[in-house]
């Protein structure tokens, strides 16, 4: 099953001028791989300001604007129309590649059997890491989670942040849906699992893989620090399992978070539970209510978004919550 390794293409969207630090380290960070990406390409979505200065910092990158929809799923498939590489390599405009992150990448796709492949996402926090923030919960801040398969297993779909898929793949399928995903600073998604459930469905003899040493580091930036985001981002997410189950159903829409809850979850609320009770431990208790916090919130959110439907009026309700409660 070992064949050649593929030419990878590097793609970076970004927004806004206020991430800009990050998205300059997340540029040198792709350039400074070994071996080289085939191209980084940065899609700037929806800001000329922004455009006009990532053509001014990186001559030797690729700028292009997201020409359709605002949101990262629009930009998403504006950079894969211009990549040329054999394979694609999302990486987030606020994470950092480690060096050997493209080498990993590409020598994954090595087997012609995968169509895709996510990497280990680890959170760089901006402030120490909060001692009631439960690891099963770490998906709240774009990261991978304790819980998930960490061990090269066959996955169901990727994480946004560090995400590659063949070229032929993302132009198969017709890219990614649009109506998912982010749009500004909002906390909807399900675009890459979305994405990943079509393809598999496509080619159902093929599969995505998770190679743990393909890793990168995820900024977490200070707000994303509070119990407010944490109970808005697991409310935008059950909105957005919603909107996931509509489109392609409830069996393949949930199957990876009917055992996430099922097992993961009850252990680690025991877990937490016993550090209480054994050592005297208060974060202890404190982590497993945030677990009992953070599916009673998303639960809420996915009823919602199930009796409402979805609908632009939804998106927007969601995504003023979302900014309400982080500003607070």
């Amino acid at each position: 099953m070992s064949g050649q390794a593929p030419s990878v293409s590097v793609v970076i969207c970004t927004y806004s001028l206020d991430r800009w630090s990050n998205l300059v380290r997340s540029v040198r960070s792709a350039l400074l791989q070994d071996p080289s990406p085939r191209e980084v390409i940065v899609v700037v979505d929806h800001n000329e300001l922004l455009e006009a200065r990532v053509h001014e910092a990186f001559p030797s990158v690729v700028v292009t604007c997201n020409d359709g929809p605002a949101g990262l799923s629009s930009a998403r498939n504006a950079g894969t129309r211009v990549a040329r590489g054999d394979v694609v390599a999302f990486l987030d405009d606020d994470a950092v590649a480690l060096p050997r992150w493209l080498a990993e990448v590409a020598d994954a796709f090595r087997d012609e059997s995968v169509l895709g492949v996510g990497g280990l996402i680890e959170p760089l926090w901006a402030v120490r890491r909060p001692a009631w923030f439960p690891p099963e919960f770490d998906w709240v801040v774009g990261c991978s989670y304790r819980g998930m398969p960490m061990d090269g297993d066959v996955i169901r779909n990727v994480l946004g942040a560090n995400a590659s898929f063949r070229r032929t793949v993302l132009e198969s399928v017709g890219g990614f849906q649009t109506g998912l995903g982010r749009v500004g600073s909002d906390a909807l998604g399900c675009e890459e699992t979305e994405l990943c459930i079509r393809a598999t469905r496509r080619w159902p003899g093929r599969r995505f893989l998770f190679q743990p040493t393909a890793a990168v580091h995820h900024v977490v930036p200070v707000e994303r620090t509070h119990p407010r985001y944490f109970v808005a981002r697991c409310f935008a997410e059950g909105v957005s399992k919603a909107r996931l189950t509509q489109t392609i159903g409830l069996r393949h829409g949930l199957a990876s978070e009917r055992s996430y809850v099922v097992r993961s979850l009850p252990k680690a609320v025991l877990t937490s539970l016993g550090r209480f009770i054994a050592l005297r431990d208060a974060w202890g208790a404190a982590r497993a209510g945030a677990i009992v916090l953070g599916l009673t919130t998303t639960t809420i959110g996915y009823a919602y978004g199930r009796s409402h439907f979805w609908r632009p009026s939804l998106r927007a309700a969601v995504a003023s919550r979302s900014a309400d409660r982080a500003a607070r």
